[in-house]
């Protein structure tokens, strides 16, 4: 057998042409053919194309992402491996991590967020976590477009669909539309496991002569450059790479879970990672850098459900539920017993070697050989120009020019926009109560999942305001890490760490870069602050579409934990009679508002600075409150301001037969402020809690002990009631039961013509 690497029969040479159809520059292909001492085969290049993708090696953003924090008490694992993982009480670990499938979802909705979810519980179980809990992030173009409706409900079809099979509840998430969105809706799913500390296991290749095995689907053609795919542009013609989109098979990933567990307590194997992005050929090679060791591999071996597959193909197919374990070299029958229990399939298929080498060998015929670490390492690094357009400063300068309607009329508007109105129609779609360890669901500020049987449990949120981060990055960053942390406060829980996904424009074009370095500047700070750290995430680039990039989106996805799920807090007013407080300071700020989006068309005006010590000690208060029991209900005020806080927390969950009514005087803290600047302003660090008459004096004494403004603005009325605020001598008053129909109404409304054509 030659060790030097042979062109497969049937390979096209490689030429400069298809050298830039992989997506690989001069520089990068001229650094290829120096760390090989020759020039690639066609196998090589297919490698190299996918490990040295965007997707793959980061190579814009790995500077950048180096400024987070990622390490503390907590942390277990932080970037670069599958999930991140933090320590719990009592031996129990938490596995999480959020990630995108924009590309696909663009152009198969459907399979393309199926898959999506799919992906990301992978990475979760490989860690020998037990997934709990799915959250997802969301971002369309408006409704009143027919082809944002089909990407829309195909999403949310595929994702429910996918969660419901495998059996994981979805508890929570986002939605958000905006224009931008159109051409390139954004799909990032986040899981969240459960394991015990002991049962961690890392995606690294180790032991000289141990086995890699491939264990579950078949490979096929679908998905073969997927990585790259999801590292260029959307164009008119990314229609016709829907063969680049995998297609799912939830209950066999079912299976692979419970086999892949079984694995891991099993002892017999050393390393296990998803065969993702990338394929095989990207667990493969990180495996084998990990461990600092070699792998050959013969993809002659490797099971196939398409005859004539080649190396190239088998390496680069991104077929769903795979994963490549390495085991033991004296276990692999044991191996094999396991998987075969699960009704899976186990096939040894290469070895690890001691030569650092990445070889790849089809029967007798070297395809690929390739310093193995170097593989992975020597990716080029970019550092792009960073410039902030000056449209971007335009923006923040420039107000609406429309004559501002009635309160009355906008709140109304504002509760009927789909950025805004109650998500129901989408999470009906989810089983969010499966597995029995859901305590708070989708459709509040934060979900709340119980441990075991512990007391304890996690409270779960993801969290974005994408119109903050385009007109100020910075601070948009910032807002980002802030609003998630308030929203799992006010739940009754502490954050303990992120992940992030990353969603922007091409890294290339100057004004995109800067976008993103000052949002990851603006969210380390925040993490900082609140001393937080980041366990991993994801970068999406190139969410680009022939009418332009997307808004900057760097979703957050929070985890906290809350001693004693018996006292978490939903942000719905629930007793007649309590007090309602507003926690915090109000500026009465409208720039980069909903009310301004929205109503009066227009997104602009600088957004709401975060003033970090001041969410410090509001999320600790939050916290002592719940812990102390003084509220019975707490909400954030974000989108829409206080109004739609009250509107909301008046109206009830979305299972409940009615609302209540308040009833609320804001005259005292008026002031200079103007009505729509009082009532719609978004100023950051306020949270409005209700409080039993027995316990006001004790929660504004808390409140001024830890430096939080706090002022009593009004009562929780008796049900099927009205939402009255008074300014003095004027009182607006709004009937509640058509605030809900409004608010519970305006997704599906606009969703009717879909639900019409699948009757149809």
């Amino acid at each position: 057998m030659s060790l030097r690497p042979d062109a497969f029969p049937g390979d096209p040479p490689v030429t400069p042409a298809l050298v830039a159809e992989h997506g690989l520059n001069d520089e990068e292909y001229g650094r290829i053919e120096r760390m090989l001492g020759r020039a690639p085969t066609f196998t090589e290049l297919g490698i190299f194309s996918a490990l040295w993708s965007e997707h793959c090696s980061y190579k814009h953003s790995r500077p950048v992402l180096r400024r987070f924090p990622t390490e503390g008490s907590r942390v277990l694992q932080g970037p670069g491996e599958n999930a991140g993982v933090l320590r719990l009480p009592n031996g129990w670990a938490v596995a999480f991590k959020i990630e995108s499938h924009n590309h696909p979802s663009a152009v198969e909705p459907y399979q393309g967020a199926a898959t999506g979810v799919g992906g990301i519980l992978r990475d979760v179980f490989t860690m020998g976590a037990r997934p709990v809990a799915l959250l997802n992030s969301l971002r369309f173009g408006p409704l009143t477009e027919p082809r944002n409706r089909y990407l829309f409900a195909g999403v949310v079809r595929g994702i429910g669909d996918y969660g419901n099979c495998v059996g994981v509840p979805t508890v929570g998430g986002e939605v958000d539309f905006a224009p931008a969105y159109s051409g390139n809706p954004l799909v990032n799913a986040m899981c969240v496991g459960l394991l015990r500390e002991e049962q961690l296991m890392r995606a690294v290749a180790s032991g000289v002569g141990n086995v890699l095995l491939a264990v579950g689907s078949r490979t096929g053609r679908d998905g073969i450059h997927g990585a790259s795919f999801a590292s260029e542009e959307l164009t008119e013609e990314s229609e016709a790479r829907r063969p680049q989109v995998q297609v799912g098979d939830p209950f066999t990933e079912k299976l692979l879970l419970e086999a892949s567990l079984e694995l891991i307590g099993s002892g017999h194997i050393v390393g296990i990672q998803d065969m993702g992005a990338a394929g095989l050929t990207s667990s493969s090679a990180e495996m084998a850098a990990r461990g600092g060791v070699g792998v050959e591999i013969d993809t002659s071996l490797v099971p196939t459900r398409e005859p004539g597959m080649t190396p190239y193909e088998i390496l680069l197919s991104e077929s769903q539920e795979r994963m490549l374990v390495v085991a033991r070299a004296d276990r692999v029958e044991d191996v094999r017993a396991i998987a075969g229990k699960w009704e899976l399939d186990a096939t040894p298929i290469g070895r690890v070697t001691d030569d650092g080498m990445y070889r790849v060998r089809h029967g007798e015929r070297v395809v690929a050989q390739i310093p193995g670490e170097r593989l992975v390492a020597d990716c080029p690094v970019y550092t792009p120009v960073a410039v902030e357009a000056s449209s971007a400063r335009d923006r923040r300068a420039a107000r609406p020019s429309l004559e501002p309607p009635s309160p009355e009329v906008a709140l109304r508007r504002l509760l009927d926009e789909p950025a805004i109105a109650s998500k129901r129609w989408v999470y009906e779609q989810y089983d969010s109560t499966v597995q029995a360890a859901t305590v708070i669901g989708p459709g509040g500020d934060a979900a709340v999942v119980r441990v075991g049987d512990e007391d304890f449990g996690l409270v779960l949120a993801t969290d974005c305001n994408a119109r903050y981060v385009l007109l100020d990055p910075y601070e948009g960053g910032k807002a980002a890490v802030a609003e998630a942390a308030r929203n799992v406060a006010c739940s009754g829980a502490r954050p303990i760490g992120i992940t992030n996904c990353l969603n922007f424009g091409s890294p290339e074009r100057p004004e995109v870069f800067f976008q993103f370095q000052e949002a990851c500047r603006g969210m380390s700070d925040a993490c900082r602050a609140l001393g937080i750290p980041v366990t991993g995430g994801n970068v999406s680039f190139y969410n680009e579409s022939p009418t332009g990039a997307v808004d900057p989106t760097p979703v957050i996805g929070m985890v906290g934990l809350i001693d004693d799920v018996r006292r978490a807090l939903s942000p719905w007013f629930a007793t007649p009679g309590d007090s309602i407080v507003l926690l915090g300071a109000t500026a009465g700020h409208l720039g980069g508002s909903a009310y301004w989006a929205h109503v009066l068309g227009a997104v602009v005006g600088a957004p709401p600075a975060v003033d970090l010590a001041a969410e410090v000690k509001l999320v600790d208060l939050l916290a002592d409150l719940a812990t102390r029991e003084l509220v019975s209900s707490v909400h954030d005020l974000a989108e829409g301001g206080l109004a739609v806080a009250l509107a909301e927390a008046c109206m009830g969950g979305p299972y409940a037969d009615s609302g209540l009514g308040a009833a609320v005087n804001l005259t005292r803290m008026r002031g200079s402020l103007a009505a729509d600047a009082l009532l719609f302003g978004e100023d950051h660090g306020r949270a409005m809690v209700t409080v039993a008459a027995r316990h006001v004096r004790e929660v504004l004494a808390a409140a001024k002990q830890r430096g939080v403004p706090a002022v009593e603005i009004g009562t929780v009325r008796a049900p099927h009631g009205k939402l009255e605020i008074a300014f003095g001598e004027a009182t607006l008053t709004w009937d509640v039961a058509d605030l809900r129909d409004v608010y519970f109404g305006a997704v599906p409304r606009r969703m009717e013509i879909i639900a019409t054509q699948r009757a149809a």
